[in-house]
């Protein structure tokens, strides 16, 4: 019963954290602007949270260089289960215009695993917000194949015969 309410909560409220690798910062001007009453993100439940401990999707901008690449591992890892990762800009799909860079990685696939990418240089909020919605749509199914034991979440297993 606990196991359920606590699912239906973090589904209802989903809480996200947002991560800067390495931009211009022009997606994260839009990622801002989400959050104002023009965009109000909020209404769908949504809480931006600066502890990963806390967070359900991860939101990241910005070309993943060798510098911020263990601080993006390491926070994905502090995220609890089910989680999503959503990719915002072109930077973070695939390396945008510093691709080419010789302390560039990638983008964020390179690293860990993403859930929704949205496309944009620099990504609007209304294609930032329907990549959140995306995410959500996805956190639910995740959040229904999964299970707390001792307040971890562990993958249900499924009976195929």
């Amino acid at each position: 019963m606990f196991e359920q309410i606590t699912r239906g909560s973090r589904v209802k409220s989903p809480w996200l954290l947002h991560y800067d690798c390495s931009s211009c910062n022009g997606c994260d001007i839009e990622v801002i602007a989400c959050l104002t009453p023009v965009y109000d993100i909020e209404r769908f439940g949504i809480i931006n949270v600066g502890n990963p401990l806390h967070a359900d999707i991860l939101l990241v901008t910005g070309a993943v260089n060798h510098r911020n690449r263990k601080v993006l591992e390491n926070l994905y890892e502090q995220m609890p289960h089910p989680r999503v990762v959503i990719a915002i800009g072109s930077c973070a799909l695939s390396g945008g215009v510093f691709r080419e860079a010789y302390n560039v990685v990638g983008g964020v696939d390179k690293v860990i695993a993403v859930d929704v990418y949205v496309p944009g240089c620099a990504a609007k909020p209304e294609a930032i917000i329907d990549g959140v919605l995306l995410g959500l749509e996805k956190f639910k199914k995740l959040s229904n194949n999964w299970r707390g034991v001792g307040g971890i979440f562990r993958e249900a297993e499924t009976n195929e015969s």
